[in-house]
Order: C-alpha cells, then sequence, then structure tokens
C-alpha cells in the first residue's frame, strides 16, 4: 500500500522548492510525490500515513566498501586485534599466543599495526615458525596490504621459495631468496589467505547477511564492493531469494592482467549488480609500499617498518603494465578504479586513464582514484579536467592523523593528507568511505573529520582544506550514488527515486562538527521498508 512519511526532512535535492515535510512511497518503493503532508493526505487518501521521528534524509552510500571480505575477516574464524580493539601491544602479542595455543587448525589473525599499537616486535619467518610451530599461523596487517605467515602457512598455501610473485604482488625474500615471512599485495596476499576464505565460505550466506545488516544499522542503504568474487554470485542470489539482502550493493571484480572481459556491466538490477573493475595500483603508507615523489621520514617509526632512510617505493605496475590491466575494461566499457595514495602512482594512473580514454574516446567513464592520500591541487585538477572522479579516505587523518605528520612524512607532505577540501575546490562529485573492516563503518565520522581534519587526540592537520557542510553530506549521499551510476535510482529523496533514507537523532544539517559525528542512525528504509532500527 501506497503510504505518506513525515517529519522533519531533508531531501539534499538542490532543485526542490518550497517546504517539504512529508513524500510518498509507491507500491514499487519508490518516492511518487513530494511536499506538504496535509496536501499529499488530501490528494492520496487511500494512502497510509507513517510519522518518523528524528531528523529524515537520503540512506547514507559507502562507494568503497569491501563487504564480502569484510564479513569473512570480521567472522569469528579470525582472531580480531586492529587497532580500534586492541591498542596495547603487550595484548595484542597475548593475544596471537593463546589463539595458537588453544588452535585445532590453522590461525588468522587480522589487524597487526606497530603505528598504532607501538611497541609491537618485527615479524619475520624465524620469530613466526617459533611462535606457532607446526601450527600454520597467518598475521594480516590492519592495512589490508601485507601479511605475516610461517613456515607450516606457505605449506598449507603451496608457497616455496619457487613461487612467481603474481602481477603487481610480491613475496618477502631475504637475501639468499627465500621466503622471509611476509607478503604485499593482493595477488600475494591472497595465497596465503585462500584457505581462511575457503573455510568461511560454507558459513557465507550467514555472515554476509549479517554484515549487511549491521551496515544497514549505521545508515547505508547502498554499498560498494571493491574486490568481490564473481563465484559468490549464486550465494548472493540465494539470500536475495530468502529476502536476507537489506542493502543495494555496486560491486568490482578485482582485475587481473590479460582478462578477457564481456560487454559493459550496466544492468538494470536496482539492488545488485555490477559496474566495473578494481586495480591496485601502489599499496598502503603503513607499510611503506605507496609511490610518492617524496621520501619517508627517518624515524622509530619508519625504521621499525623496515624502511631505510630516504624510503621512496615503487607502484605496483609501471605505466605499461597498469595500461595493459585497465585496457580490457575500459574497451569493454566498464569502470575502472584505481587504488593509488601516492602523488606518483596517481599520476601515472592519471597517464593510463589519459591514454584510454582517447584511445577508446570514452565519454561518460567515471573512471575513479581510490583513497588518494597523497594528492595535490594540481592532481585534483588535472583528475577534474579528465572527467575522472576521486574517493577520499578521510577517515585516514581520524586513526593516523600524528602518524602522517610526525613519523611518516612531515608537515609538507602529511599536512595535507587526504585534502577533500582541494579535491572539491577542482570541482569533483567527491566522496567519503572507509575500507571494508580497516576502520569502522562510521559516515557521519567521516562528514565531522572532513570539516574539522582531527584526530582522534584533537591533532589538527596542519594543512589541506577543510569541507563545508553540504558537501560533507553529499559525499556519502548524491555524490556517491552518482560515482556508482546509480544517481537515477538513490541519493537524493526525489520522485521517482527509490525511497531509500534513514532517521537520525540529530539535525546533520546543522549540528556542530563535534556532535555530527556522533549521530545516531534511528531507523534505516529500503525501498520504503524499514531494514533496521527501531
Amino acid at each position: 500500500m501506497a503510504t505518506v512519511y513525515s517529519g522533519r526532512i531533508h531531501t539534499l535535492n538542490p532543485h526542490q522548492d518550497g517546504a517539504i515535510d512529508a513524500f510518498l512511497v509507491d507500491d514499487d518503493g519508490r518516492i511518487a510525490a513530494v511536499g506538504e503532508a496535509d496536501s499529499l493526505r488530501a490528494a492520496h487518501p487511500e494512502a497510509g500515513l507513517h510519522a518518523l521521528d528524528g531528523w529524515i534524509m537520503p540512506g547514507l552510500i559507502e562507494p568503497h566498501g569491501h563487504p564480502s571480505t569484510a564479513a569473512s575477516m570480521l567472522s569469528d574464524d579470525v582472531v580480531d586485534i586492529r587497532p580500534v580493539v586492541v591498542d596495547d601491544p603487550h595484548d595484542v602479542m597475548r593475544i596471537i599466543r593463546s589463539s595458537v595455543v588453544s588452535a585445532s587448525g590453522p590461525v588468522f589473525i587480522n589487524g597487526w599495526d606497530p603505528l598504532l599499537q607501538q611497541g609491537l616486535p618485527s615479524l619475520d619467518l624465524r620469530m613466526l615458525d617459533h611462535l606457532a610451530g607446526s601450527i600454520p599461523l597467518v598475521i594480516l596487517h590492519n592495512s589490508g596490504h601485507a601479511v605475516f605467515f610461517n613456515s607450516a602457512a606457505a605449506a598449507l598455501s603451496g608457497i616455496d621459495r619457487s613461487t612467481p610473485d603474481p602481477p603487481g604482488a610480491r613475496f618477502g625474500r631475504d637475501d639468499n631468496g627465500d621466503l622471509n615471512g611476509s607478503a604485499y599485495e593482493a595477488g600475494a596476499l591472497g595465497r596465503l589467505l585462500a584457505p581462511m576464505l575457503e573455510r568461511t565460505r560454507s558459513e557465507f550466506p550467514r555472515i554476509f547477511a549479517d554484515h549487511l545488516a549491521d551496515l544497514s544499522s549505521r545508515g547505508y542503504t547502498t554499498v560498494a564492493d571493491m574486490s568481490w568474487d564473481p563465484a559468490l554470485n549464486p550465494l548472493a542470489d540465494s539470500l536475495r531469494d530468502a529476502g536476507r539482502i537489506t542493502t543495494r550493493i555496486r560491486w568490482y571484480e578485482a582485475s587481473h592482467p590479460g582478462a578477457s572481459v564481456g560487454s559493459a556491466m550496466r544492468s538494470d538490477d536496482p539492488l545488485m549488480r555490477q559496474v566495473g573493475a578494481k586495480i591496485w595500483s601502489d599499496g598502503s603508507p603503513w607499510v611503506g609500499n605507496i609511490a610518492t615523489s617524496f621520501a619517508y621520514l627517518d624515524t622509530p617509526a619508519t625504521r621499525q617498518l623496515g624502511l631505510e632512510p630516504g624510503h621512496k617505493a615503487q607502484a605496483n605496475f609501471s605505466p605499461e603494465e597498469l595500461a595493459a590491466v585497465a585496457a580490457p575494461y575500459a574497451a569493454a566499457g566498464w569502470q575502472v578504479a584505481c587504488h593509488a595514495h601516492g602523488d606518483v602512482a596517481i599520476s601515472q594512473t592519471l597517464d593510463v586513464y589519459e591514454q584510454l580514454i582517447a584511445q577508446h574516446q570514452l565519454d561518460d567513464h567515471r573512471f575513479r582514484l581510490e583513497h588518494v592520500g597523497a594528492a595535490t591541487p594540481e592532481l585534483f585538477r588535472r583528475a577534474a579536467d579528465l572527467g575522472v572522479t576521486v574517493s577520499v579516505f578521510v577517515d585516514h587523518i581520524r586513526y593516523w592523523g600524528e602518524v602522517l605528520v610526525n613519523d611518516l612524512f612531515g608537515v609538507e607532505h602529511g599536512g595535507a593528507w587526504a585534502d577533500a577540501g582541494a579535491a572539491f575546490a577542482a570541482g569533483h562529485r567527491v566522496t567519503f568511505h572507509n575500507d571494508g573492516w580497516v576502520t569502522p563503518n562510521e559516515p557521519f565520522r567521516n562528514m565531522a573529520v572532513a570539516e574539522t581534519r582531527q584526530s582522534r587526540h584533537g591533532f589538527t592537520m596542519p594543512g589541506g582544506t577543510p569541507v563545508l557542510r553540504a558537501q560533507a553530506l553529499a559525499a556519502h549521499t548524491k555524490n556517491a550514488a552518482w560515482q556508482l551510476f546509480s544517481e537515477h535510482e538513490v541519493g537524493t529523496l526525489t520522485v521517482g527515486r527509490f525511497a531509500d533514507f534513514i532517521a537520525v537523532d540529530r539535525d546533520p544539517a546543522s549540528v556542530e562538527s563535534e556532535s555530527l559525528g556522533d549521530t545516531q542512525v534511528l531507523a534505516t528504509y529500503l525501498a520504503g521498508e524499514q531494514v533496521a532500527g527501531r
């Protein structure tokens, strides 16, 4: 039955005129009319009426998530030592030791971060062999860009000194060419994590549905998955048939060299569909493998990471290699999204994008740059001129603000990290994101951090540009919808769009920045049906 929803409403539609305190949702879950409650009721006497508590706004959109992987990484099969859960290094080591002692099979641990858990020892094959012996042990770095493992885990994964490095990734080796117990980037990490992912596969329908429900409770109504495995499609379909998909999903498959792809993935399915492919141009600042024109500082923190004075990392691919990976997707009309943190990686990625856009005469491609920590105003302007869109990982400031400036890059290069204000000034429809399980899914906190540029300890970044409230709200709503080729469906409370909306406990348009991050979601609605909240 059609329903009129009334309350204190922010449509986020800049073209909406007049006072709005209600909208009509039709039987298909779309908004059929907006206006004053009395007028809508008079025009549609057959419709039900639902008066909403709190303040109403469009459902939030996560443009760069990893829900399918996060469901496994946050499951009971993985020991959680992330800094947001365990900050004391002694507790971290105690948990690892006790997990090994009580293990009846391989042990997978997630969240190692010596930058935030200062005082952790260095990990290598010999140390982990001594720690776990014949028990396979894999420890995933909090960034998701490195793992550490013992000999038993290498044997379980079929890796030895003769195993070649996957494209765009590598296994750490000592001076003799033997494995040293580390691996970097997706292709290598996937080999070490495969046994864990296979172990959770039988539980995937349950843990994935539970993770989506958690996202719904945080106000998300659309979520991108930037590392989707097409093998999961049948399981996702079964969840859909059971009515357990509580957010819209826009997925990107992890790219691989020499991919053979079909036509552009632009189906009309409003609930779940593929929109592109994901490539990792460089790595993580927290493990020292982002491609920058400037060197890391020489500090105790960088020494602990194993970085020599003057360290600069290279991109995962040469420009020619990156072009070869991206070309099949671009030629087929797919959206390409590239993880790129360092200014060199960003510049090289833009070079490749420019080449592919011209070669294939692409128009509305919306190629993406992900994270863009070290992007400069000049790089943001160049990206905008090419029609390339950016998603900024502003939550880096909240958790690593002091680390970026004092330990890794200094004031000049660390101070302006994740400069969302410069991206908006360059004309971008900027989006914000968390990154799967790396930081908590906290969209309103992202908005607040982008406005204040302050860490959780009150440290204010000495560079960069704060954003305005309207920009912050757009980053997790209408801008994200556009970035995911979904602006015709979601992102604003507009006639013809789906009635995806949330009720929150404070006015998101006017509350102080310090309070915005503490916003609580009271209820979440997908196509007019409540999927979370009271």
